[in-house]
């Protein structure tokens, strides 16, 4: 007794255990998302759901009912006879048939009444919506007719059948066909055969080797589910060379257990049934499977054995998709960031090679240190400085505003070049990438944001803010207030931006000398009132503050390309679902071991 209790309590555990996995894994991927154009996204995507489908319909279900009867699925090609098997093997007519195609709109499950419990809820197959029908269940839905269109209420809804000619302790559901010319019916069929312990797919005397029925008794090969195939319709005559033919290529295609059952060509009575004869070996297996709990139960793991190796191999390549997209999304944001990088790096350029004292800024300059006024305080050597140079400067002498303003204007419009360019770079990489394409969609992101000109010059103000709180917190000793006020805050605030913009790199001719001399008398009045060093970290300081500035305003401008990538860790999502893969391996080794014994 400790012995049988032991192992019921490990078959318990392991259940639970397997429950929980499977829990974990619908969740992992649930969640997932492969948002980009891709080679195999599109089948990892179907894959995913295909794996969720079966997972809810099959896996969750029988791991939390490892003693529920076993659901196996009738299926087959259009035409086949699988509704007229059904109603065979019912005893009675209980689906419907006849030659308008599709004639099964909606799936019917036979199960005995001992087992109604099973099936009444929604623990298997939960998406169906559950109609009962003790007497005629393909009138269910009135509206449905020969030749119309199916009624959405019966495609998402699964008619329960009692039966008491249906054995006890395994159900059948008569499936859509699997060639059907409707999506939704193929769709159903591929649903409900994955949510089978055990598929009786019927196929005909000459359509046995047609390539649809084939993909799907190639893909139960490789889950390992127990299959019976039905030979239908077969002519009197030749039904030696066809079951020999079929067991062949059975054989050569890995299904050579499965069980094989010929129904001949036969007249239908007035009710369209077959003879009772034409099923009585169907039955007799049917039967053989009801009376043996431990075999169905054997037959229970080996498929649900098979669908969790199958879950496996499905995150396993879902996982390598996964760091495809995260290559690929690395790859985008690389060219993005590429892209705004070089716009923020070629606007600090021009702020170093002289080019902002060029026109206005320079005219502006040139006003403001002409101004006698402004040098009356100056010691004699910078008030020589200033004479050699004043012959080229004219005009009335113009506030410091002035040039902070013509500094903002000049400025603006380097970083909103810059930034379009940036854009139409990044842009045009995008369009040259199929997941990029993708992403931008109808969008037109090749010139700056609206409102980015209002942005940088709100920047550019900020930071010439930031060079007036240096000079005051500079200059904050006692020693040096007086001479801070002597030239003014702003006075020595804007010979800060001047000494910032004036190496000569971007100027020639008298240019440069005109630059190269106010850089100098705005040098001399930095140094006269806070020392050489002090102008130095000056410099230095305000050129980093401008920096960050530009390369803040860019990066701004790259989210409008880069909010358009999901931002989860795709590589870290990858490999949490290998880590389950390999669970999922080790659990179906555990479930199918667990079957065999």
């Amino acid at each position: 007794m400790e012995s049988v209790t032991g192992t019921t309590d490990g078959r318990a555990a392991q259940a639970s255990d397997g429950l929980a996995l499977a829990e974990e894994v619908r969740d992992a991927l649930g969640e997932l998302t492969l948002p980009l154009h891709l080679p195999g996204a599109a089948q990892a995507r179907q894959d995913i759901h295909a794996a969720l489908d079966q997972l809810e319909d099959y896996v969750l279900p029988r791991y939390r009912s490892l003693d529920a009867p076993l659901l196996a699925v009738v299926g087959g090609s259009t035409g086949a006879g699988k509704s007229t098997l059904v109603n065979a093997l019912a005893g009675r007519p209980v689906t419907r048939t006849g030659a308008i195609r599709p004639t099964t709109r909606q799936p019917i499950l036979l199960h005995n009444p001992r087992d109604r419990s099973w099936f009444a809820d929604q623990r298997v197959l939960p998406a169906l919506n559950r109609i009962t029908s003790a007497a005629e269940p393909a009138r269910a839905l009135p509206a449905e007719r020969a030749g119309a269109d199916p009624d959405p209420r019966a495609m998402s809804s699964l008619v329960l059948v009692s039966e008491s000619t249906i054995p006890p302790g395994i159900a059948l559901l008569d499936a859509p066909d699997v060639d059907s010319i409707s999506d939704d019916n193929r769709k159903l069929a591929g649903q409900l055969l994955s949510a089978a312990d055990l598929w009786l797919f019927v196929t005909t005397a000459n359509r046995y080797a047609d390539a649809v029925p084939w993909k799907l008794l190639l893909e139960a090969a490789g889950r390992d589910i127990l299959v019976a195939v039905v030979l239908d319709r077969v002519p009197a005559g030749v039904e030696d060379e066809v079951r020999a033919d079929l067991a062949g290529l059975l054989e050569r295609e890995g299904l050579g257990n499965a069980r094989l059952f010929v129904v001949p060509e036969s007249p239908l009575d007035e009710l369209g049934m077959l003879p009772v004869a034409a099923v009585t070996d169907i039955r007799g297996w049917l039967l053989e499977i009801s009376a043996d709990a431990a075999g169905r139960a054997a037959i229970a793991r080996r498929t649900l054995s098979g669908a969790v190796a199958s879950l496996a191999a499905t995150t396993a390549s879902v996982a390598d998709a996964l760091d495809a997209q995260s290559v690929a999304a690395a790859r985008l944001r690389d060219d993005v960031l590429d892209a705004y990088n070089g716009a923020a790096r070629r606007t600090l350029d021009s702020t170093q090679d002289g080019t902002l004292l060029r026109g206005e800024v320079l005219a502006r300059w040139q006003d403001f240190v002409g101004t006698g006024e402004f040098f009356r305080s100056i010691e004699s050597g910078i008030g020589r400085l200033r004479d050699r140079i004043g012959a080229f400067f004219s005009g009335k002498p113009a506030p410091s505003v002035n040039v902070e303003a013509a500094i903002e204007t000049g400025l603006q419009a380097v970083i909103v070049d810059e930034a379009a360019k940036g854009a139409e770079d990044a842009d045009a990489r995008w369009r040259n990438d199929p997941a990029g394409r993708q992403l931008l969609g109808s969008r037109d992101l090749s010139t700056v944001s609206d409102g980015f000109s209002d942005k940088a010059s709100a920047e550019i103000r900020a930071w010439q803010g930031d060079l007036l709180e240096m000079i005051q917190t500079e200059g904050a000793s006692k020693r040096l207030t007086a001479r801070m006020l002597s030239f003014g805050v702003n006075g020595l605030g804007v010979a800060l931006m001047v000494v910032v913009f004036a190496a000569t790199g971007g100027l020639t001719g008298i240019e440069i000398g005109v630059a190269g001399g106010t850089a100098v008398v705005g040098q001399k009045l930095l140094e006269a009132v806070f020392g050489e060093d002090a102008v130095r970290r000056l410099a230095r300081k305000a050129r980093e503050e401008l920096k960050l500035r530009t390369e803040n305003l860019m990066r701004e401008e790259a989210t409008r390309f880069l909010s358009l990538i999901d931002d989860r860790d795709a590589a870290a999502l990858a490999a949490g679902l290998r880590g389950q893969s390999t669970q999922l391996s080790e659990l179906a080794r555990r479930t199918g071991a667990e079957g065999a014994a």
